[in-house]
């Protein structure tokens, strides 16, 4: 098997809870074990499932058909069953999913079958925690689940894989299923019982996307907050609306709270005089503005983490009671609010990027600076073709904020005849993430621009370090140069700038330095 170089490890014992951050670290192989309790559980439950279907009483998936069909009786062979629900599902469509999404997705069904609860075999853990532990990912069409019945057929295209069949990918390279299994030194999975039904009745691509987007989110909030108090002192502007009186009579600890770190933040700096008596909502009111941010946030956060570690399944068996209960944990309605919730979060940090950069490139109101921030007026053009994609990838965000979560369609022959479509606005949430990561990209590189033809130079540390970071990533624009791939770089480092300049201090650049 090809084991991991990352020291991260997880051990599934059905108690420890899986964060959104467990879910971005199984971006890379993952050292999953499953403990020796957890073990014992899942082997209860599955010989429960086994007795309980002997005997005759009738369990759904297991007994039965699937969905609509659920009044006729399953197939004599189980395995032919389970591989005939897989086949049926695996008919989704469009783009597939980035493999750290479906990687974070296995990781997120595994915690869940290991709660002992689901009938599935340990063989079925065993495989889901090897794979975790190399660099395969199932290539999972985004398009085909409704998130009612949890997310049919992206995992039952990723349990296709774990068999054998489909495509996967290898790192980068994508593969037949098959050849990949065999490349990461992986067996290929034989379902046995309910492990078929089990792998794939639950809401863990929801969740997965979800928990990657909340994590990407929080990161581009402090984003926000640092880009912001570079502005604030690249314009001279006060800080006065950071006060702790003001905020305190908001009434909102949020406001107040953010309020605190952007003066943290802008500790040291000076502003200038001929400034307005007040800025433009786009500096004045980003206490208020970040802090709802903020507020979403943790709602997102504590909804996806109590669904990462709850079971979506169907139905779900209680060996100690010897209960089986049908009912419908699978369907994702409170992550489709938060992704929803979420998705309007992160296109209002877009809009507040996108308003600022204009604030930095506008004459009239950046303290003298060049329009378009231009180092020749006339004979370059500067950060006007940045301007404009901004305004673009903005206008995109803005149309892709609509909610999923009120899209309901009747399907399946009328028995998921009400759905909540989570998984859409989970993965939307997402790629909304990261076209704020762009927008935010490009007021970052408008700044360095703006240090370069003369702006005040922050006197804040924190301040002086970002600054320093972004001349180390970018270079002035004199002359006119393509300006895509610095925005792209600019979207992959900042997130994780502070990260970096802990451990390695950004080295200085001067402003009106020419490196990259």
């Amino acid at each position: 098997m090809t084991s991991s170089t990352d020291s991260r490890s997880l051990v599934l014992d059905g108690q420890r809870t899986l964060t959104p951050a467990d879910l971005e670290a199984a971006a890379q192989p993952l050292g999953v074990t499953l403990s020796d309790g957890a073990r014992a559980a899942v082997a209860r439950c599955a010989e429960f499932v086994r007795a309980h279907g002997a005997s005759g009483k009738p369990i759904y998936g297991f007994s039965t058909g699937f969905g609509p069909l659920v009044t006729h009786a399953a197939s004599s062979d189980p395995e032919t069953h389970g591989i005939g629900l897989l086949n049926h599902l695996r008919a989704g469509q469009g783009d597939v999913l980035a493999p750290r999404v479906a990687r974070a997705m296995l990781l997120a069904r595994a915690w869940t079958l290991g709660k002992g609860h689901s009938g599935v075999s340990a063989e079925v853990l065993d495989v889901l925690a090897a794979s975790l532990g190399t660099r395969f990912a199932p290539a999972v069409p985004e398009w085909g689940s409704v998130g009612a019945s949890g997310d049919l057929a992206p995992l039952a295209h990723a349990a296709g894989t774990l068999c054998g069949e489909g495509e996967a990918f290898l790192g980068e390279e994508r593969l037949p299923a098959r050849v990949a299994l065999e490349r990461a030194g992986l067996r290929p999975l034989r379902l046995r019982g309910r492990d078929a039904l089990a792998l794939v009745n639950g809401t863990s691509l929801t969740a997965a996307a979800a928990a990657l987007a909340v994590g990407a989110a929080r990161a581009s909030l402090g984003v926000a907050l640092e880009l912001t108090g570079v502005l604030v002192e690249s314009l001279g502007a006060s800080s006065e609306f950071t006060s702790p009186e003001l905020l305190k009579l908001s009434g909102h600890t949020s406001a107040h709270a953010t309020a605190r770190r952007l003066a943290a933040l802008l500790d040291g700096s000076t502003p200038r005089s001929g400034r307005p008596l007040q800025e433009t909502y786009t500096l004045r009111c980003v206490p208020q503005l970040v802090g709802a941010v903020e507020e979403t946030l943790q709602h997102v956060e504590r909804v996806v983490t109590a669904e990462l570690n709850g079971v979506s399944d169907n139905p779900v068996f209680f060996p100690d009671t010897g209960q089986v209960i049908h009912g419908g944990n699978f369907f994702g309605q409170q992550v489709a609010f938060a992704a929803d919730s979420l998705n309007l979060a992160v296109t209002q940090l877009g809009n507040l990027a996108e308003r600022q950069l204009d604030l930095l490139m506008d004459p009239g109101r950046n303290g003298g600076l060049s329009l378009m921030l231009s180092a020749r007026p006339g004979a370059q053009s500067g950060l006007a073709g940045v301007n404009l994609a901004a305004t673009s990838i903005v206008a995109s965000m803005r149309r892709y904020a609509t909610p999923a979560s009120i899209q309901s369609l009747p399907t399946n022959g009328h028995n998921q005849d009400i759905v909540p479509f989570g998984t859409q606005a989970a993965l939307e949430a997402l790629r909304q993430s990261e076209r704020l990561q762009l927008v935010q990209a490009s007021l970052a590189l408008g700044l360095r621009q703006a240090a370069y033809l003369g702006a005040p130079a922050p006197m804040s540390s924190a301040g002086a370090a970002l600054l320093a970071f972004l001349c180390q990533c970018s270079s002035p624009v004199d002359p006119d140069r393509p300006l895509a791939e610095d925005v792209r770089r600019l979207a992959t480092q900042l997130p994780r700038w502070r990260t970096q300049s802990s451990t390695e201090p950004a080295e200085a650049v001067h402003p009106r330095s020419r490196r990259n």
